[in-house]
């Protein structure tokens, strides 16, 4: 049985949550009005519950997060914590084969908290790009990321808000814009970023980048070409989602790190799951093997 790690599923709660706002991030009825970003009009069977499980018959394991794009974690701290809570409780309610990453407030770095979210089943903390893809965002998040690291479970980084610092990417233009500039932009820097401080202050922790780190570790030979290191030496706790990729990106990812650092992600109600199209033993290596070992799910390794 398969599993996908990168799904979004917007609960009750959740939904009254943003409704009740006046100002960005808020839902209109359905109408979805974020800073930065053009209303987008959401479809209510995206996110209803036994429409997804008709969808995810097929997997064991369908991992929910925060739908870190809204902003929803650099509200300030009375702000984001009710609706961080929100998605809490509900997701945690969701029936198998629903798990959820855990969220929390960047405004209000509380470790204790998270490790209590953490023992309430939580897979890991998802975190947006954006507090991640430099030295000091990295240093402010350090003592959540110690918190990961003593209850051995991972962090997932997904891209953040479109706006951003200037000379990022920016938003506007075409509906696409924002999921492939900017977002790619953030993941790419919030890759390089963890690889040059990040790693050397969290020696185990293990990390996954959504949307193949916006391919990132494809960079190696200008890397190597302005002063760094990189190409050959693989961190096998590095691990890159698939979602709105195809086969040439998965194939190209692969030659360059190898397929143990691979997981499924659909990115649901967005897309699907791609087919890496590599054949039966890639397919269940990154479907199985690997969200498994990502996930520290010692039962399913096989």
């Amino acid at each position: 049985m398969s599993v996908d790690v990168h799904q979004h599923l917007w609960t009750p709660a959740f939904v009254d949550a943003l409704r009740s706002r006046t100002a960005p991030p808020r839902l209109d009825g359905w109408t979805l009005h974020l800073d930065g970003e053009p209303a987008y009009e959401v479809d209510p069977a995206d996110h209803d519950p036994a429409g997804r499980l008709a969808r995810d018959e097929d997997l064991e394991l369908a991992l929910v997060s925060l739908s870190s794009p809204l902003g929803i974690e650099a509200l300030p701290p009375e702000d984001a914590w009710p609706i961080i809570d929100a998605y809490h409780d509900d997701a945690l309610g969701l029936p198998a084969p629903f798990g959820a990453w855990a969220a929390t407030c960047l405004g209000d770095i509380d470790p204790a908290r998270l490790a209590k979210d953490l023992d309430r089943g939580f897979a890991g903390l998802q975190l947006p790009a954006t507090a991640v893809w430099d030295e000091a965002g990295l240093a402010r998040v350090a003592p959540l990321l110690d918190v990961l690291t003593e209850h051995d479970l991972p962090l997932f980084v997904h891209p953040g808000p479109a706006t951003g610092p200037e000379g990022t990417g920016g938003t506007g233009g075409p509906g696409w814009w924002p999921a492939v500039v900017p977002y790619v932009q953030q993941m790419h820097a919030s890759w390089f970023a963890f690889a040059a401080f990040g790693r050397p202050r969290h020696p185990r922790l293990r990390v996954c980048f959504a949307l193949l780190a916006g391919l990132a570790p494809l960079h190696s030979e200008r890397l190597i070409n302005r002063g760094g290191e990189s190409r050959g030496l693989v961190d096998p706790e590095m691990f890159l989602e698939t979602s709105s990729y195809g086969p040439r990106a998965i194939d190209a990812i692969i030659r360059e790190l190898g397929v143990d650092v691979v997981v499924n992600g659909s990115d649901q109600p967005y897309a699907t799951a791609p087919d890496p199209a590599l054949g039966d033993a890639a397919r269940h290596a990154i479907a199985v093997i690997n969200p498994s070992r990502l996930l520290n799910r010692k039962e399913s390794r096989t």
